[in-house]
């Protein structure tokens, strides 16, 4: 086995470096508000290329260009980057009215003391269908906000159930960032890595919606909360829903959806024409960052492969996680602190796919298999991390409602990715891979 070149790894320490060094010193010390979002991740990544075009003087600067060229334009990051482009138009089409019907209409019809457990149902299945987390915590949070005020369910309790609402559709949804990254990255269909993340995800799912039902039942009522909902909004992302399960290509399913979102928002006085077709170069647009950290992680993961870097940092995996079982932990953990470094699950994914890449081959772990842990772990760490861009979302979201909550409030009720982490530790090491 290759021991490879640990220097050839200097661009990634230098990111992390960077991006978490920048992170802390804003958020922590400034008291900047978001002071993770606001270090520029593209900067980052294109000083970590520089240092990695400074690397390994025996090869010149054109041979380093093919090298990057040959990696940015492989099958798997061009269709990544199509797809992230397509998804933010839907979600420009479909906006935000779409989803707060979804959430309005279930509550209108269920008893109020079962109102939390629908907000995480209601979550759940808003996220799948949007493909955003951080979009679902913003347009549900408010709603959440008014069911703890109006019914006397605790606050925390009710942003925590969205929170973990929103995770599960960001770990399954088939227009996800991360599944998207996961996929292409790691070669798989769509189809057979929710197959694969659904037996890890719905069991935890299921456990927490009882928890919820639990503290539910114990709680005192004052009353429900009934607003204005409009039903047919909601046919777009139960198309795509569909469309993504039955296994049809992501990019039809894309297109049907936003050629009905945007016959259904016309047709119902919802938006002007263009009005519509600002909104979808504002959802495409909304990609860039995420498309161009695609970009620049495929140039420099590809000159640190050519340097021996991967083969370094599989050589000290492989003596540190032994057989199948230990290669699928040292997978998730991977992403996991790559997670913890960015706070940025997409981000996670992008620059652990082709070391996953790699481990997957040398452990013999399928590519559904891989794809799924690496979009699994990356959701667990993303939904905990109090700098992550769900937990200050939600929190300021609630902040500008008039409400005061921290995440040391909202920690105790995410249940949902605590028990996504135990559900996974029992999928590896207890539940046999399927086969094809």
């Amino acid at each position: 086995m290759k021991k490879g070149n640990s220097k050839a790894l200097l661009p990634i320490l230098v990111f992390l470096v960077l991006y978490l060094g920048l992170g802390i010193l804003f958020e922590y010390i400034l008291r900047i508000p978001m002071g993770f979002y606001n270090i520029p991740i593209v900067v980052t990544f294109l000083i970590a290329l520089l240092v990695a075009c400074l690397q390994n003087p025996g090869r010149s600067f054109d041979e380093k260009l093919a090298l990057m060229g040959a990696g940015i334009g492989d099958k798997n990051i061009v269709t990544m980057i199509l797809i992230f482009l397509e998804a933010g138009m839907f979600v420009g089409v479909v906006g935000r009215s779409s989803a707060e019907s979804v959430a309005y209409f279930t509550l209108s019809i269920i008893p109020a003391k079962y109102a939390v457990a629908v907000l995480f149902v209601v979550a759940c299945f808003v996220s799948t269908a949007m493909g955003t987390s951080v979009g679902t915590i913003t347009l549900l949070t408010p709603i959440a906000a008014a069911v703890a005020d109006a019914s006397g369910f605790s606050l925390p309790l009710c942003i925590g159930t969205v929170m973990g609402g929103a995770m599960f559709g960001d770990n399954l949804s088939f227009i996800s960032d991360t599944t998207i990254a996961a996929c292409n990255g790691q070669g798989c269909e769509m189809k057979d890595k929710f197959r694969e993340n659904f037996g890890i995800a719905f069991p935890a799912a299921v456990v927490t919606l009882i928890l919820i039902l639990v503290l539910s039942l114990n709680t005192p009522l004052a009353s429900s909360v009934v607003r204005e909902y409009n039903l047919i909004q909601v046919i777009p992302y139960v198309l795509v829903l569909i469309g993504g399960i039955a296994g049809i290509n992501v990019f039809i399913v894309l297109l049907a959806g936003i050629v009905s979102g945007a016959i259904i928002m016309l047709a119902t006085g919802a938006t002007a024409v263009t009005a519509l077709l600002g909104s979808m170069g504002s959802g495409a647009a909304g990609m860039f960052e995420t498309t161009m950290v695609a970009i620049l992680v495929s140039a420099i993961c590809a000159l640190i492969r050519d340097y021996g870097g991967f083969d370094a940092l599989l050589y000290w995996i492989r003596s540190v996680f032994k057989g199948n079982k230990g290669g699928q932990l040292g997978m998730g953990l991977l992403v996991g602190a790559m997670d913890i470094a960015t706070a940025n699950n997409t981000v996670a994914i992008v620059m652990a796919n082709p070391i996953a890449a790699e481990m997957a081959e040398s452990y013999g772990i399928s590519r559904r298999k891989t794809a799924s842990l690496l979009d699994t772990f990356s959701c667990v760490f993303q939904g905990i991390i109090p700098y992550g861009a769900q937990m200050l979302v939600a929190i300021s979201a609630a902040t500008a409602l008039g409400f005061e909550v921290s995440a040391f409030d909202i920690f105790p009720y995410l249940f949902y990715p605590y028990l996504l982490l135990v559900s996974s530790l029992i999928f590896i090491f207890i539940i046999p891979e399927r086969k094809k």
